[in-house]
C-alpha cells in the first residue's frame, strides 16, 4: 500500500520517527508529548529531523516506521508519550484519545516497529 507524506514546516525541534501534532498554525507541526486534547498528525519521516523552523515530511496516512516508548502489541492503538514515542492508547473509561494509528508487529521500548497511521479517536 503507498502511504500519503506530505511536507511541512517544524515548531520546535522534530526527531526522525516520532509523532507529530497539529498546531494552531496552518503547516506547522510539533513533535507530540502526549498531552491531553493533542492532535495528532503522523510519523515524522525524515532522517535526521528538523530543527525548529525547518522543513520536514510526516507520513499521514499509510504504513510509517515508528519508534515505541513501551511495549506494545500488534494492532494495538498507539498514542505518544511525552517524547513522541509510540505507546499504547489506553484512555480511561468515558475518555476520549486521540490515536496515531495501529503497530502492526510487537514493540518494545526503543524498537523502530512497523505501523499504520490512520489519525482517529476512540474513548475508553
Amino acid at each position: 500500500m503507498t502511504r500519503f507524506t506530505k511536507n511541512f514546516i517544524a515548531s520546535g525541534a522534530v526527531t526522525h520517527r516520532r509523532l507529530v501534532v497539529f498546531t494552531a498554525t496552518d503547516g506547522i507541526l510539533a513533535q507530540a508529548t502526549g498531552a491531553a486534547g493533542e492532535r495528532l498528525a503522523g510519523v515524522v519521516d525524515f532522517p535526521g529531523g528538523a530543527v525548529s523552523g525547518g522543513r520536514f515530511d510526516v507520513a499521514l496516512f499509510g504504513p510509517a516506521d515508528v519508534e515505541c516508548g513501551g511495549n506494545i502489541p500488534p494492532g494495538q492503538n498507539i498514542v505518544s508519550d511525552a517524547q513522541g514515542r509510540a505507546v499504547v492508547a489506553a484512555p480511561a473509561a468515558g475518555a476520549n484519545a486521540a490515536i496515531a494509528g495501529r503497530l502492526l508487529v510487537n514493540g518494545a521500548l526503543g524498537d523502530i516497529a512497523k505501523a499504520f497511521v490512520n489519525p482517529d479517536q476512540i474513548q475508553g
